[in-house]
């Protein structure tokens, strides 16, 4: 027997059955024709079609939105895309350009290649800086240029230009070059380098790969400031300086040497120096901050070289002689540790006037330890100028003493 009920129940079961299955049919339906649509969009659009805001169909197809700068293609303006990096780049892009090194080739017999006349040696790149009295300045690496008999610049537009080394210094890999300014169209500008931030953004350019790479463009970040990295100019083992650099994991190969390495406003904040090509240490460059750079340019400007106070002494790093002879021959005390052995004094140099000899042990300049010759030249280059009197600390025959002298422009 049945409840009093159950012929409704059954009936509205029936019902809500039938509903919903109209309800997924309906929906089922809406979903296939939107598709359908969807797929016959290009092909109602090449007949001319498309829908209004109302969804009606209309002849004509709507106005483009304008744009700043945009490009005619088959009707239809595509905004182009500018971002802060291509910004920076236009920016200071044509400013950087090749430095080739031609040097005389050999006219000997026994040259396999029977080199005769000029040889391009290397090629890197330089930034261009100023441009004043009919003459465009550039900035470019030492070494860039060394050993060359001429220097050609290479524009962007692929034109070649003799240019004139106006000075070089191997300590800072610093070299200043100028050419005939008719052609140059872009000057860069130099940013603040001592505000820099770790993960701050920025860019390399230059020639990796020698001028078929001509305008190559790389970005990083900058992974280090006021980096230091010992540098060997005379290829003896032994560092002979201490460059202060900007770490960066941009690339810099070579060829990018010269280049600049730029901020997001499109200012130079350093030129590309030199890499670290070891496998367990990959994609580290370096640049020279240009904070440094400024007043080495302008020393090569106004006098062809830089100009550093000078002692007159040959020197030797106390660590490099042996401990018998730092004891029986320079007769050190024990406690002595660290110092520079004079080997050498020029004659009538500050060092000989202020009565230095040879094997005498320099400890103090001005009474700051000096550890060694590496140390000594810092010293003296950093904190010193010509015309300043120096307090000289060292030791001889085993006793401390002190004298003084007072520092010249350095002599070659």
């Amino acid at each position: 027997m049945g409840y009093y009920d159950e012929h409704v129940t059954q009936k509205r079961t029936r019902k809500e059955k039938t509903f919903g299955k109209l309800v997924f049919a309906s929906i089922t339906g809406g979903i296939i024709g939107a598709l359908g649509v969807v797929a016959m969009l290009p092909v109602l659009l090449d007949w001319g079609f498309y829908m209004d805001r109302n969804g009606e169909a209309a002849a004509d197809p709507p106005l483009s939105v304008e744009t700043n700068s945009a490009v005619q293609t088959d009707q239809v303006e595509y905004e182009k895309i500018q971002t802060n990096i291509t910004s920076a780049v236009d920016n200071v892009s044509e400013a950087v350009v090749g430095v080739v090194n031609i040097q005389r080739g050999g006219n000997s017999l026994f040259d396999p290649r029977g080199a005769q006349g000029d040889q391009e040696a290397g090629t890197g790149s330089g930034v261009v800086y100023k441009k004043e009295n009919g003459k465009a300045f550039i900035v470019t690496n030492a070494h860039v240029i060394d050993g060359a008999s001429k220097v050609e610049v290479s524009l962007v537009d692929g034109t070649r230009v003799e240019a004139e080394v106006v000075g070089s210094d191997a300590l800072t890999d610093l070299a200043v070059l100028t050419v005939d300014d008719a052609n140059i169209k872009q000057v860069a500008t130099f940013g603040d380098s001592d505000s820099i931030t770790l993960g701050e953004p920025v860019i390399a350019i230059g020639n990796p790969l020698g001028l078929e790479f001509f305008g190559s463009v790389t970005q990083g970040i900058i992974s280090g400031k006021e980096r230091i990295i010992p540098v060997d100019i005379d290829q003896n083992g032994q560092p002979d300086w201490e460059a202060d650099v900007i770490q960066t994991d941009a690339a810099i190969n070579p060829g990018n040497s010269g280049g600049a390495l730029v901020n997001l406003r499109g200012e130079v904040i350093g030129i590309n120096s030199m890499k670290i090509a070891q496998s367990r240490v990959e994609g580290i460059g370096f640049a020279i901050p240009i904070s440094s750079v400024k007043p080495i340019i302008e020393d090569l400007e106004q006098h062809k070289e830089v100009q550093r106070p000078f002692m007159g002494v040959g020197l030797a790093s106390l660590s490099d002689v042996p401990l018998e002879a730092q004891r029986s021959t320079l007769k050190l005390p024990e406690e002595v540790k660290n110092g520079i052995v004079v080997t050498g004094v020029e004659t009538t140099s500050p060092a000989d006037k202020a009565g230095l000899k040879e094997y005498d042990v320099i400890v103090k300049l001005d009474d700051q330890d000096i550890k060694d010759a590496l140390g000594l030249r810092k010293f003296l280059y950093s904190q010193k100028n010509i015309g300043d009197k120096m307090k000289v600390s060292f030791y001889r025959d085993g006793k401390l003493q002190e004298t003084e002298m007072t520092l010249v422009k350095q002599m070659f």
